[in-house]
């Protein structure tokens, strides 16, 4: 048993945004969840981690609902990290990923584990020479794998990331997601690029207005015609070896360049 969402309806400022979501992840799976802006991947997260509560339906931990758990046992056994973080100080990336170790101290703040989880969070991120650089000398995508390393250092059961790749170039969008995958916890991960969540997930949740319009592995969920109902766009799907690889289709013709 793992992190698992039932029948699951909220609203925000009147708006229902996760409308009738369930999804039973098998424990060690990558979901990628997928829509469009708007689509309700972000609440959908912000539900499975506790930080907001459903209107109607449950989010279970090993079958217990969140609602009955402590946040610091939570904090222990969930990590998430969002699309964006702010910091007033002007800390170390160090003490970033320190803050993950937080649910693990005792009342005097003393953790046993706590050097070494950082340690290895650091390395799984490729931050280890980046430890003693302050976060306003960094880079978005620099910030964003320390936020990651941060999340790590939990050492969570089930980690939840919303737009992990966003500030990062192609190579570290493809680095972070094979450090993912191949670690032994239950992930959830918002991401806008379909290719990537083909080469990565082990199944894919679509979402269009806050419900569920496909599911399954990225050969299932990631067709043509999905493709062009959720996002209006019109594309291409081949099989690369059992992964679906798409191919976009211009919307309006190239302007013919006017340079002699």
């Amino acid at each position: 048993m793992t992190l698992s969402a039932k029948s699951l309806r909220w609203s925000r400022g009147g708006n229902l945004v996760v409308d009738d979501v369930t999804i039973d992840p098998v424990p060690g799976e990558t979901i990628g969840l997928l829509g469009p802006n708007g689509s309700g991947k972000s609440s959908l997260l912000r539900l499975l981690a506790g930080v907001d509560r459903p209107d109607s339906g449950v989010v279970t931990l090993d079958g217990t609902d969140l609602c009955n758990l402590g946040r610091r046992t939570l904090a222990r056994r969930v990590a998430m990290v969002g699309q964006h973080a702010h910091t007033e100080v002007d800390i170390r990336v160090r003490d970033v990923v320190r803050l993950g170790r937080i649910p693990h101290a005792d009342t005097f703040g003393r953790d046993d584990g706590g050097d070494l989880a950082i340690a290895n969070a650091l390395e799984a991120t490729g931050m280890t020479q980046h430890a003693d650089r302050l976060w306003r000398s960094m880079s978005g995508g620099e910030r964003q794998r320390a936020q990651i390393a941060r999340a790590l250092a939990q050492e969570p059961e089930e980690l939840l990331l919303d737009e992990p790749t966003n500030h990062l170039d192609i190579a570290h969008q493809l680095d972070i997601l094979e450090r993912v995958v191949a670690l032994p916890v239950t992930s959830y991960v918002a991401l806008h690029d379909l290719n990537l969540a083909a080469m990565f997930c082990d199944r894919v949740v679509v979402l269009e207005k806050g419900r569920v319009v496909a599911c399954g592995t990225p050969a299932e969920a990631l067709t043509a015609d999905m493709i062009e109902q959720v996002y209006g766009v019109r594309a291409t799907v081949d099989d690369d070896g059992g992964a679906p690889v798409i191919r976009y289709r211009r919307l309006r013709a190239p302007v013919p360049s006017r340079m002699q």
